[in-house]
């Protein structure tokens, strides 16, 4: 008898358990117990990280080759047909100002509309990059944004540099090793090259900074939801520099919808605010720097789920890879 099976989905604030499965049941089952416990149709089940291969998995595949562990809490989006029914009337209580949003599956369509691929096109074709240090061949790309990930632009201080997020520089300089360094701002160049001479990031000699990106590269997208949003499309730097691709590039951001067009490459830092406070606590580079140390020998790093950073674990075949590595190197 194979063994049982119990996650957790998570759908509309709530989370339901589901544990009358096995492991020779297969994802149409599980849809069919989620519809029990949730009344969500199998077909209007939408579950986000349930993924094979980098993959939304077959209704047929069994759930012994999706691996979950017990407890796995699965993301679902989905609508009761009574709310479906109700969808024509106009939405109530919507907010005037929306500082983040959240990128469903319905706003992801959004990076393939050929609006929004031209205006990249346009973007590659007009926009001027000034190359401060060469691109390297074999490096992956890291993207970064300044305000509130980097930097604590709205507390007052003495000196600029007592807003700089802890850890910034030991980040950056093991960032180097393995990607080159992009800083993206929605702002002006002069106010980027200001704060990183600032910073001391545009004179450190333990890393370089390839070129700054700033609000002139952007795009302006609608969505449905929220209406018209600006957006940093990766795809101006994949279209000037070829050695890059969703496959090797990571961009980090305090604001999600900065890669709408570009979400399985977004990770959502927490905003470093309020510095005199949290500037002897805040360890957040120092955790992502190890998560880029430990990602930067995936081969494509579009099919990893980085909103679950901290939870990821190297494979352990470059685990062993990379200690085999380290022993040849000893040896020589």
């Amino acid at each position: 008898m194979d063994g049982g099976i119990k996650v957790i989905v998570k759908w509309s604030g709530k989370e339901y358990e589901i544990s009358d499965l096995s492991e020779s049941d297969t994802v149409s089952t599980l849809k069919n117990a989620i519809h029990k416990e949730t009344c969500v149709l199998p077909e209007r089940q939408k579950l986000l990280n349930l993924k094979f291969k980098g993959k939304t998995p077959d209704d047929d595949l069994h759930l012994s080759a999706l691996k979950l562990k017990p407890g796995f809490k699965i993301m679902m989006m989905g609508s009761l047909e009574q709310d479906i029914a109700d969808a024509s009337a106009p939405p109530e209580d919507m907010p005037e100002v929306i500082n983040d949003l959240d990128i469903e599956e319905e706003e992801v369509a959004i990076e393939n509309k050929e609006v929004y691929l031209a205006k990249i096109e346009r973007r590659i074709r007009e926009y001027k990059i000034n190359i401060l240090n060469e691109p390297r061949p074999g490096k992956k790309l890291l993207v970064l944004d300044i305000d509130y990930t980097l930097f604590d632009h709205r507390s007052a201080a003495e000196t600029g540099y007592e807003l700089m997020r802890p850890y910034l520089h030991e980040f950056l300089t093991s960032a180097y090793k393995d990607y080159d360094i992009v800083i993206w701002s929605a702002t002006s160049m002069k106010w980027i090259e200001e704060k990183m001479k600032l910073l001391g990031v545009s004179s450190h000699s333990d890393y370089k900074v390839a070129f700054y990106l700033d609000s002139l590269a952007m795009i302006s997208v609608h969505t449905p939801k929220y209406g018209v949003v600006q957006v940093k499309p990766l795809g101006v730097i994949w279209g000037k520099f070829t050695q890059y691709s969703s496959k090797n590039t990571i961009m980090f951001d305090d604001i999600r919808r900065n890669f709408l067009m570009n979400p399985g490459n977004g990770l959502k830092i927490r905003p470093f605010k309020q510095a005199h406070l949290n500037r002897d606590k805040d360890r957040e580079l120092l955790r992502l720097a190890k998560y880029l140390q430990e990602i930067a020998h995936e081969e494509d790093l579009g099919s990893l789920d980085h909103k679950y950073w901290e939870k990821y674990r190297p494979k352990k075949k470059k685990r062993e890879r990379i200690g085999d590595e380290s022993g040849d190197k000893s040896q020589s």
